[in-house]
């Protein structure tokens, strides 16, 4: 019996990647003639997978963004990874938003990705939910790589990543 080529699909963020970035944003943020005497503060707790924005209005906020789009995009931190929540007020007039780092595929978006492979039709490839990862597997490589090909063109909101590929 042949034995059956596979990889798997995760997703994640480098959590230093993204807590060096942060940094970089806090002292460009610091040194910008527009942030000079204004509340615009970024908490990272990286424990828990996210980090918190905190300035005085949109305005500031539209500003950090494109400080920390720019820093993240340098330092290969997938944006579509960046799970925000709506800007909501804080104390004084300020705002406050929330950010999650998403670090493994959901069930939901696992499971889409598997019917998705299955309503391809390919002949032997078969996936599979492994906790927060999917695996593909199939007696051969070229199916694998039309697979790989077919997931590449699709959007499930996260960055997919292809690993431990035997």
């Amino acid at each position: 019996m042949a034995k059956d080529e596979s990889f798997d699909i995760t997703t994640g963020c480098d959590l230093q990647e993204v807590d060096n970035a942060l940094n970089q944003a806090r002292k460009e943020i610091a040194n910008r003639f527009d942030f000079k005497n204004v509340v615009a503060e970024i908490d990272y707790d990286r424990t828990g997978a996210k980090f918190s924005i905190h300035t005085t209005d949109d305005y500031k906020l539209g500003a950090i963004w494109q400080v920390l789009d720019a820093r993240f995009i340098a330092r290969n931190v997938p944006l579509q990874n960046l799970d925000k929540s709506e800007p909501e007020k804080a104390a004084a007039g300020t705002l406050r938003q929330e950010v999650r780092l998403t670090q493994g595929i959901e069930t939901g978006v696992a499971k889409q990705i598997v019917k998705d492979i299955k309503a391809q039709k390919y002949k032997k490839a078969q996936a599979q939910v492994q906790g927060d990862a999917v695996r593909v597997s199939a007696p051969s490589r070229d199916e694998l790589q039309q697979v790989i090909q077919f997931l590449k063109g699709q959007d499930y909101g996260i960055e997919l990543k292809f690993g431990n590929y035997r």
